[in-house]
């Protein structure tokens, strides 16, 4: 059994769903996604390049989903990135991490597998796996 949580590397969610977020978030308005990596949507908000077409990749995604994966701009990220929720974090299911994960033929997480990984550990861990290497 992994102590770390399989949605540490996994990635689908990251390529099946439209990360759209407001402006104000990338770098050229004062916050910290890079704008370079970033399209229009609305005059107020916009979202991570490749998550608006129909074949949905984040262009930040790097590897193979679903086996090891890891975000170029983890530190960076927009809000979206950050507010979705690891399924098993805090004991709750994430039905859209389920269904994501669903596409790319993976099996779902369940709040009582035994692969929980406490906040800490998973904060720690996700840094070590999201960071480029040196």
């Amino acid at each position: 059994m992994s102590e770390l949580n399989p949605c540490m590397t996994c990635g689908a969610c990251c390529a099946y769903f439209r990360v759209s977020f407001y402006w104000a978030e990338a770098d050229d308005a004062g916050g910290c996604v890079p704008t370079s990596l970033t399209e229009p949507l609305t005059p107020f908000l916009c979202c991570m390049s490749g998550t608006n077409n129909r074949q949905c990749r984040c262009t930040a995604l790097s590897g193979e989903v679903g086996n090891h994966v890891s975000c170029s701009i983890y530190e960076n990220r927009p809000s979206p990135c950050r507010e979705f929720a690891r399924s098993g974090e805090n004991g709750e299911e994430n039905d859209a991490c389920n269904r994501a994960r669903a596409r790319y033929g993976l099996p779902p997480l369940y709040k009582d597998m035994p692969f929980h990984t406490g906040l800490d550990a998973a904060t720690l861990a996700s840094s070590e796996l999201q960071s480029p290497p040196h």
